[in-house]
């Protein structure tokens, strides 16, 4: 039977105590990790959240204690009293293996049945059996110490912007319903039936409002929601480290954002991260690196060989460059030991499952030049395109055409990241880039039409002022995005405040002065009474910490998260409602199904 603590009060932490603590009374609460009873000693190892520390109990200890001791489990919760003394067998894999406790006192606060999975680091217990007892999960060494470091991460943050004269201020959680990229989440309203708040996606509309209102430097920590598809570092709900600034330009937010990861990393983890960080410009990633979040820690660069095969009779090439398109490669520097023909047949139906017609490929052995399509073009076209790929013995050269460009730099980028890791020249540390000059617009081929790019407040370029309602794809916008090591952290633009300038904008978007007016009609208005300049950037809290502790999955991050469903395993949410809230809401399902 569990019993009281009343009377003990913690005077250390498990992993508090050093060998200078000789001879000190501590008192210590935990969970028992491990117990090892060797008859007339028993040995237990008490974690908390900051480690462990080792219990002893002897001929000398109180024999009731003793017996306490002995029924002791995995798991069960301790408050033990003792003095500190020095072990006769060290251990240098833990902090505190210099000393353990004789106890003198002990008392079993909780009892635990046998847990599901042992609470160890590095657990290979399967993810979805952890996720449902995920209080379990959060007791293992490791995610405890990534939940501590986000909480840093955080304190840092606040701190740093608390410097530089930012003011926190909450928005919303309840909003309306405004299109910004992805599915909103809808919530019904009980008391106008028929009416939907929308959960944040960002805190867009709120902080812009903050500047009209003269606050001058705003942040927050926000929770932000959208109703996407998921994967490895992105999750319905998220936390991002919100930033507007007024009377501003672009070189002074690079330059704040710049000087935020320089002083986190430093307060946290005690890296010196170099600023200024490289900048590129969305042409320039999109060409070298097939992405708009390029990974720089190696190098296999995209290159253009249109004009090397313009005139291949190889028809892939041909009809690629006839329809107006590319033809490009990557080299992967002596892949051919790694990339056999049933590897390369695998790495073709990667590529037509991203979009690819095909996947071209060529491998330079000491013989001379192996290919699929050796045979329709002439020995000069393959010369130069191995001279052009920068290609030698062992090297292969996988080629993508088609007539659409972006297609050609977006297939080779996934393949390039693909290719890397199977490679193992995926490089350790911290490359961080900006990626600037995106375009305004970007075609939807599903609707046919052109879309923006980022959300439909951020400014075109100056030089685009003048030619807006023409070539699309050539309107710039002021926007920027902050990447680390191939994952955006950070998006951010210059805001348009002109409200002419707004309505403009959206008409180019396809939506009339009404439709526009209903739905951002608030903000506009705003615009009328002053707006100053201004810009921001929001940095995915989330990712940032995922990054830092270089995890494979934010679900590492997340004290509670959501799998790739959208679903939680402990709560089992979402579930169904009885049909009282249904009703209440004025919401009917179909077939009356509560699913």
């Amino acid at each position: 039977m569990a019993e009281f603590m009343t009377g003990m009060k913690r005077t250390h932490y498990c992993s508090d105590l050093r060998i200078e603590d000789v001879g000190k009374e501590v008192t210590l609460f935990g969970w028992v990790a491990k117990r090892r009873d060797l008859g007339p000693l028993i040995f237990i190892d008490l974690r908390d959240r900051t480690g462990i520390v080792q219990l002893t109990f002897d001929d000398t200890t109180d024999k009731e204690i003793f017996e306490k001791a002995a029924k002791c489990r995995s798991e069960f919760v301790l408050g033990a009293v003792g003095t500190v003394v020095e072990r006769s067998a060290k251990s240098n894999k833990i902090p505190t293996g210099d000393i353990e406790v004789k106890v003198t006192e002990l008392r079993i606060l909780g009892e635990s049945e046998t847990p599901p999975f042992e609470i160890t680091e590095n657990s290979n217990t399967g993810e979805a059996t952890r996720l449902q007892y995920r209080y379990l999960d959060l007791r293992r060494p490791d995610l405890q110490q990534n939940i501590i470091l986000r909480h840093k991460i955080a304190k840092a943050t606040r701190d740093y912007f608390d410097e530089k004269g930012f003011i926190e201020i909450e928005t919303p959680m309840l909003i309306k319903s405004t299109p910004e990229g992805a599915r909103d989440f809808l919530v019904p309203s009980r008391i106008h039936k028929g009416s939907f708040y929308a959960l944040p996606q960002s805190p867009q509309i709120y902080k812009q409002l903050c500047m009209v209102a003269g606050f001058d430097k705003y942040m927050q920590i926000a929770r932000c929601f959208r109703d996407e598809d998921l994967r490895a570092d992105r999750q319905p709900e998220f936390t991002q480290i919100d930033i507007e600034m007024s009377f501003v330009d672009m070189e002074d937010i690079l330059e704040l954002g710049e000087g935020f990861i320089k002083y986190v990393f430093k307060k946290t983890l005690d890296i010196d991260i170099p600023t200024p960080f490289p900048r590129y410009t969305y042409n320039e990633v999109m060409a070298r690196y097939g992405s708009d979040k390029p990974d720089t820690r190696f190098g296999m660069e995209l290159f253009d060989l249109t004009d090397v095969v313009k005139d291949s009779e190889f028809v892939v090439f041909k009809s690629a460059v006839e329809g107006g398109g590319s033809v490009r490669g990557i080299t992967a520097k002596g892949g051919s030991k790694t990339y056999s023909k049933k590897a390369i047949k695998k790495l073709t139906e990667t590529a037509k499952g991203i979009g690819a017609k095909g996947l071209a490929w060529l491998k330079v052995n000491e013989d001379g030049v192996e290919s699929q399509f050796s045979q329709f073009i002439s020995e000069e076209q393959m010369n130069a395109i191995v001279k052009r790929a920068g290609a030698e013995i062992g090297d292969i050269v996988f080629i993508i055409a088609d007539t659409n460009d972006l297609n050609v730099m977006s297939i080779l980028g996934a393949l390039r990241l693909e290719v890397a890791k199977k490679l193992d020249i995926i490089g350790d540390g911290f490359n961080f880039l900006w990626v600037v000059e995106f375009p305004f617009f970007e075609f939807d081929k599903d609707s046919g039409e052109w879309v923006a790019m980022h959300h439909p407040f951020t400014s075109p370029t100056d030089e685009a002022l003048n030619h807006l309602e023409g070539d699309k794809s050539k309107v710039y916008a002021k926007a920027y995005d902050m990447v680390l090591n191939g994952i955006e952290l950070s998006s951010g633009s210059i805001r348009i405040t002109n409200p002419d300038l707004q309505k403009r904008m959206f008409s180019m978007l396809g939506l009339s002065e009404e439709e526009a007016y209903k739905k951002f009609g608030f903000l506009t208005d705003a615009f009328k009474y002053g707006a100053p300049p201004h810009g921001g950037m929001g940095i995915g809290l989330d990712r940032l910490v995922m990054q830092m502790i270089k995890a494979s999955t934010l679900r590492d991050v997340v004290a509670f998260p959501k799998v790739q469903n959208a679903s939680e395993l402990m709560t089992n949410a979402p579930s169904a409602v009885d049909e009282l809230q249904l009703n209440d809401l004025g919401i009917k399902l179909d077939n009356n199904e509560n699913n």
